[in-house]
C-alpha cells in the first residue's frame, strides 16, 4: 500500500496549488505542506519552489512523480488482479483513427477468449495521456504529438497524412499550393486531437493558420467529416488508412515534404505492461511489432 503522502504529492503535481490540493483531499492546507515537507526530508531534496508567485516542480519532483505514478499503477493493478481472479482485464485507449480503423481485428481476436475483459476508450490524444497519468489506462495507442520525455513509447507504424476531397474536385490527385488550399473551407478536428495538431504544424511551416481559411468547420466525428467532404462542404486532412476506407473520397497533397507520422503505443514510464501489450498485439496485422524508441 502506498504511503498516503505520495497521494498528496501526486495531487499537488496535478493541480500545482496547495489550497486546491487540500480541498480535493479534504485536508487542511498546513497538512498538505507537512506531507510535502516529510517527503522532502525523506528524499533529501527540494520538490517545489515559487517563481514569480507560481508554484513549479523541481527536477527532483519530476523524477519522483514518474516513479510515484508507476508505483500507483502497479498498486492498483495488483488490487484489480486479486479482485478479478482468473479474468484478464485490459484497459486501453486509442485515438479515433486507430480505434475505429486500425485495431478492430485485434479487438475481435482478444475478445474471442472468454476470460478476457476489455475497456477501450476512444478519444483525442490529450485526454488519453491524462487518463494514463491518472492510472485509468494500461497503455494508449495514439497519433500525433506527445512528450516523449514524460512517457515511455514505441512505434507501431508510420502512416501518411493526406488531404481529402470529393470526387471530381479540382484538387483530386494533385499536389497543390498553400494559396490554393486557403481558398477552401477546411474541415478539421477539435482542439487537443492529434490530427488537428499535425495540420496546424504544417500550416505554421508556411506562416499560416486555420484562421486564414475562407471558412472552417470543427467536427469531432470522422464519419461526419467524410460525409461532409463527399458532399462538397469542404476539404480535410486525415491519415491514409481513413482516406482509403471510402471509395467516394479522393486524395491530394500540399507542395513540400510529405507528412508521415507515427502511430505510437504509449504508457507511463517505469510501468511493466509488456505482458498486456503482448496479449493485445499477438499476431498483430500492423506494419511492425512494437519496438522500443
Amino acid at each position: 500500500m502506498l504511503d498516503h503522502r505520495i497521494d498528496t504529492f501526486l495531487t499537488l503535481c496535478d493541480v500545482m496549488n496547495y489550497r486546491e490540493t487540500a480541498e480535493l483531499l479534504h485536508m487542511s492546507q498546513p497538512a498538505v505542506t507537512q506531507h510535502i515537507q516529510f517527503l522532502e526530508r525523506n528524499y533529501q531534496c527540494r520538490l517545489f519552489t515559487y517563481e514569480n508567485r507560481h508554484l513549479i516542480k523541481t527536477e527532483a519532483a519530476s523524477l519522483l512523480e514518474e516513479y510515484a505514478r508507476a508505483m500507483r499503477y502497479h498498486e492498483e493493478a495488483i488490487q484489480q488482479k486479486l479482485r478479478e481472479g482468473g479474468v484478464r482485464q485490459l484497459k486501453i485507449g486509442a485515438t479515433k483513427t486507430i480505434g475505429d480503423y486500425v485495431i478492430t481485428q485485434q479487438i475481435h481476436r482478444y475478445l474471442s477468449d472468454k476470460d478476457n475483459a476489455l475497456t477501450l476508450i476512444v478519444d483525442n490524444t490529450e485526454h488519453l495521456l491524462k487518463l494514463l497519468e491518472e492510472n485509468q489506462l494500461d497503455f494508449a495507442i495514439v497519433e500525433g504529438y506527445f512528450d516523449k520525455k514524460h512517457f515511455a513509447s514505441r512505434c507501431l507504424r508510420h502512416e501518411p497524412f493526406v488531404g481529402i476531397c470529393r470526387k471530381g474536385h479540382p484538387f483530386s490527385g494533385r499536389e497543390i499550393t498553400i494559396d490554393e488550399l486557403l481558398t477552401e473551407t477546411i474541415i478539421h478536428r477539435e482542439e487537443g486531437s492529434g490530427t488537428r495538431a499535425i495540420l496546424e504544424q504544417k500550416l505554421q511551416g508556411y506562416n499560416e493558420s486555420l484562421d486564414r481559411f475562407r471558412n472552417h468547420i470543427c467536427i469531432s466525428s470522422f464519419k461526419l467529416i467524410l460525409d461532409l467532404v463527399k458532399e462538397g462542404f469542404g476539404v480535410s486532412f486525415v491519415y491514409n488508412v481513413l482516406a482509403d476506407s471510402d471509395p467516394q473520397i479522393e486524395k491530394f497533397s500540399i507542395q513540400g515534404e510529405p507528412i508521415v507520422r507515427e502511430f505510437s503505443l504509449v504508457h507511463l514510464k517505469h510501468t511493466d505492461v509488456q505482458d498486456k501489450i503482448d496479449l493485445f498485439f499477438e499476431e498483430m496485422p500492423l506494419t511492425q511489432k512494437p519496438a522500443d524508441t
